[in-house]
């Protein structure tokens, strides 16, 4: 059995394993679902590039285009404060649409936008600001118009 001692202690605390332990311990349900929020951040983003890629047909730039605008989006089509159908779009929805566009794309552009995102995320999330305003003026447009559209009818 392994000794509580000082060293153990501050080994564990560092490297999340105790330091005479041979590997990294099995991922519990919160350790995996980080694991898998990385992975669909990770994902998200090589998706992105894959829509910036001129060998992706124009119907998948098309998908991909709407399928980051919307994961990226802070509006949902369902609002997450809404018990358990909030966070539905967010657990279904982004996922079966990302994989969606990701079949759409040719697998050799996939695979290098995959490492090129793995490399320029490394840990940290995207800058996208450009994005973050083409998102919103869509966002804001879109108000505009139901709001013109309301005013017209009413008025």
């Amino acid at each position: 059995m392994i000794k509580w001692d000082y060293e153990y202690k501050v080994g564990f605390l560092m490297s999340g394993t105790p330091s005479n332990d041979p590997g990294p311990r099995p991922l519990g349900v919160i350790g995996r679902l980080k694991a898998r929020a990385r992975a669909l951040k990770t994902e998200t983003y090589a998706l992105y590039l894959a829509g910036r890629d001129r060998r992706t047909p124009w119907h998948a730039r098309l998908l991909a285009a709407a399928v980051v605008a919307y994961a990226l989006s802070p509006i949902d089509l369902i609002p997450d404060f809404i018990p358990v159908l909030g966070y539905l779009d967010d657990l279904i929805l982004i996922p079966l649409g990302l994989t969606l566009a990701i079949r759409m794309v040719p697998e050799e552009v996939m695979r290098e936008c995959r490492e090129r995102a793995r490399e320029e995320l490394d840990g940290r999330a995207p800058r996208g600001w450009y994005a973050a305003a083409v998102i919103a003026a869509v966002w804001l447009a879109l108000l505009l118009w139901i709001a013109l559209t309301v005013y017209r009818r009413l008025g």
